[in-house]
C-alpha cells in the first residue's frame, strides 16, 4: 500500500531499525517485564545507531531528520518493546524541551548523553492532588538568591526512580496566577534532597513509575527551562508532537498483533476450514486492520504538519485519544482469537498490559477530547 508520507528513504530507514529492533530488542521483551529492568546496553546501542531524538539540531548531537523520519524509528522499536520505545519518546520530547529552553552550558552536555543513549530524562508533572489540571500544581519552587529550591511531591511519573535528570514543572507564583506561575526546572537525578520510589505497574514494568520527593532541593538558576512563571505555557507546546509519537508507538504494537493474528487464523483450523473462512473472525480482524491503518496515517499528518510548522494541536490530540485506546482493543481482540494460548502469560498478553499505560498518562482522553472541541468551537465555547 502507497503511503503518501513513507518515500524510498524512509521505508529503506524503517527496515534498518525494524532489523535492529527484531535482532536485538525483541528477544528480551518478555524478560525485561519480568525483571523490571531497563537495559541500559541496549539503550547506549539505540544511541549509536542514531535513534534517539535523531529529530535534534546536528549542533545538539542529532541528525537533523524530520519528526515522521524520527515517527517511523519510534515505531519500530514499540513494535519489539513498547517499554524500550518509551526511551524514544523520552528522548524526543525532552531534547525538545531541553534544546529550545535551556541554558546552553547546562543542557547541550546533558543533551549529548541523552542522544548517544547514555542518560535518561524524565518529566515530572503529576502530582498526587491530579494529573489533568496541570496548572493547579502544588509543588513549590522559591527563589533564593541565585538558586531554586523545590519542595514537594511529583507521583506517576515514567522512568522516576531511573531518571539521570529530571525536568520538573512547580508553582513559582500564587495559585491563583494559574498556569502563568508555574515555572520549569532540570534537576540532576541524584540532587540532595531529592528521594524516589516506585510503582508495581501493571504494564510498561521495565520503564516503570513512581513518585519523586523533593525536601528543599536546590538547583542554580541556571538550570531554569524557559523564562520564570512561565515554564507550563511555553514547554508545553512540545506535548503536540509527543502526543503524535505515542499514537505511532501504541499503533506499532497493534500492527504486529494483527500480523500474527491474521496468520494465527489462516493456520489454526475448525470443522474443517482455517478459522479465518468464518465471518466471526474474519470481519473483526479487517474493521480493526481498516481502523489502525487509518490511525497512523493521522499520525503521520500531524508529524507531517508539524516538520512544515504547521498548526497540528488537534490532530496530536486525536492520535493520543484514538490510537491507545484503538491499540487496547485490537490487541485484546488478537488475544481472544488466540484462545486459551493468548490468555497464557505471554506476547499477546504483555501487549495488552503495555498499552492500556497509555490511557492513562502523558494526558486522558477527555483532555485530548477537550484539545479539539476548543479548535473546533473556540476556548469561550469550550470553557473546561
Amino acid at each position: 500500500m502507497r503511503n503518501p508520507y513513507i518515500d524510498e528513504d524512509l521505508q529503506s530507514l524503517a527496515g534498518q531499525v525494524r532489523r535492529f529492533a527484531g535482532e536485538r530488542i525483541a528477544p528480551g521483551f518478555q524478560e525485561r517485564d519480568r525483571t523490571r529492568v531497563l537495559d541500559r546496553g541496549l539503550m547506549r546501542e539505540m544511541g549509536e545507531m542514531g535513534f534517539i531524538a535523531p529529530e535534534l539540531p546536528e549542533r545538539f548531537g542529532g541528525q537533523g531528520i524530520s519528526r515522521v523520519a524520527s515517527g517511523l524509528i519510534q515505531e519500530e522499536i514499540a513494535r519489539a518493546d513498547l517499554s524500550m520505545g518509551y526511551i524514544n519518546l523520552l528522548g524526543s520530547l525532552n531534547s525538545q524541551i531541553l534544546s529550545e529552553h535551556g541554558d546552553p552550558e547546562v543542557v547541550e552536555p546533558l543533551l549529548a548523553r541523552l542522544v548517544a543513549g547514555e542518560a535518561l530524562v524524565a518529566i515530572a508533572l503529576t502530582e498526587p492532588r491530579g494529573g489533568s489540571d496541570a496548572a493547579n500544581l502544588r509543588l513549590r519552587i522559591t527563589r533564593d538568591g541565585g538558586d531554586y529550591v523545590i519542595d514537594g511531591e511529583k507521583t506517576s511519573i515514567s522512568a522516576a526512580d531511573q531518571a539521570d535528570a529530571i525536568i520538573v514543572f512547580g508553582r513559582s507564583g500564587s495559585i491563583e496566577s494559574g498556569a502563568h506561575g508555574i515555572t520549569a526546572l532540570v534537576v540532576p537525578g541524584d540532587a540532595p534532597g531529592l528521594t524516589k520510589s516506585r510503582f508495581d505497574c501493571h504494564g510498561q514494568r521495565a520503564i516503570g513509575r513512581g513518585s519523586l520527593f523533593f525536601d528543599k532541593v536546590r538547583v542554580p538558576g541556571n538550570h531554569r527551562l524557559g523564562e520564570e512563571g512561565k515554564g507550563f505555557v511555553q514547554v508545553m507546546q512540545g506535548f503536540d508532537f509527543s502526543r503524535a509519537l505515542i499514537g505511532l508507538q501504541v499503533l506499532a504494537v497493534a500492527r504486529v498483533a494483527l500480523e500474527e493474528t491474521w496468520q494465527y487464523v489462516t493456520q489454526r483450523e475448525a470443522f474443517g476450514a482455517p478459522l479465518s473462512a468464518f465471518q466471526g473472525v474474519s470481519h473483526p480482524l479487517a474493521e480493526l486492520d481498516t481502523q489502525v491503518v487509518a490511525a497512523r496515517l493521522l499520525c503521520l499528518q500531524a508529524l507531517w504538519l508539524k516538520d512544515r510548522g504547521l498548526p497540528h494541536s488537534a490532530e496530536a490530540a486525536m492520535c493520543k485519544w484514538w490510537g491507545p485506546k484503538l491499540a487496547h482493543e485490537v490487541v485484546h481482540q488478537c488475544l481472544l482469537m488466540h484462545g486459551h494460548g493468548g490468555y497464557d502469560r505471554g506476547l499477546m498478553e504483555q501487549r495488552l498490559r503495555d498499552v492500556l499505560g497509555y490511557q492513562l498518562g502523558d494526558g486522558t482522553a477527555q483532555i485530548m477530547k477537550t484539545i479539539i472541541a476548543r479548535d473546533r468551537a473556540g476556548r469561550r465555547a469550550v470553557p473546561n
